[in-house]
């Protein structure tokens, strides 16, 4: 999804309200300060809702337009945003929890992708730090799951799903987003590499050291 248009980054703030996802990842932090870095962070509803809490959050994510929507929350100024790619971040700094959310692992399209993401999080992370991200289960028909699907979002916008191709763990889809006075249509891919085991009926939560 082209996230770089300022107005889907504005759409996707809408249409992803804090949810018991992000409690789950909140009660990994624990109620004592940690350092916690957003791989994919979106709109930073989590990485303000840490910083509330007293953690030190970073929220990386390569849309800038994302990011100009995180910076206008309340606590974003406790957070440091860094613009840049999963696979690409660079720092100095060590983290005690490392997090992917969403659909960010899916956006990982190729094995060389995943590789370097999980080298980035292992060397960003403290020697008893813990990595948690999820991805969902390959084995549900997720084609037919979505086809067709459309749901209604604040502000009279539409938002309708369709199907474009599916091909082996690659799915491929066309959103839209129709208001009374404009249309915006984006198109992504996603990638659902299998796993023998899954912690629930549609996701798999990973939590852990590497």
């Amino acid at each position: 999804m082209d996230y770089q248009q300022a107005q889907i980054a504005e759409i996707y703030e809408v249409a992803n309200p804090w949810s018991q996802d992000n409690d789950f990842y909140l009660s990994l932090a624990g109620p004592r300060p940690f350092s916690v870095l957003d791989l994919g962070c979106g709109t930073g509803t989590l990485c303000c809702g840490l910083a509330e809490r007293g953690h030190r959050v970073t929220g990386v994510d390569p849309a800038a337009a994302m990011l100009a929507v995180a910076r206008g929350k309340p606590h974003a100024d406790q957070v440091e945003w860094v613009e840049s790619s999963a696979q690409n971040y660079d720092s100095t700094r060590r983290f005690d929890l490392i997090v992917m959310t969403g659909h960010a692992f899916q956006i990982l399209l190729t094995d060389a992708d995943v590789l370097a993401v999980l080298q980035v999080m292992r060397s960003h992370l403290n020697e008893r730090g813990k990595i948690a991200f999820e991805t969902r289960n390959p084995h549900v028909d997720w084609v037919a799951e979505w086809a067709g699907r459309t749901r209604m979002l604040p502000g009279e916008v539409l938002e309708a799903l369709e199907i474009t191709s599916k091909d082996g763990e690659f799915i491929s889809f066309q959103t839209s987003f129709r208001s009374p006075l404009v249309t915006l249509t984006t198109s992504s891919t996603l990638r659902f590499p299998s796993r023998r085991t899954h912690s629930g009926p549609d996701r798999a939560f990973w939590t852990g050291r590497p």
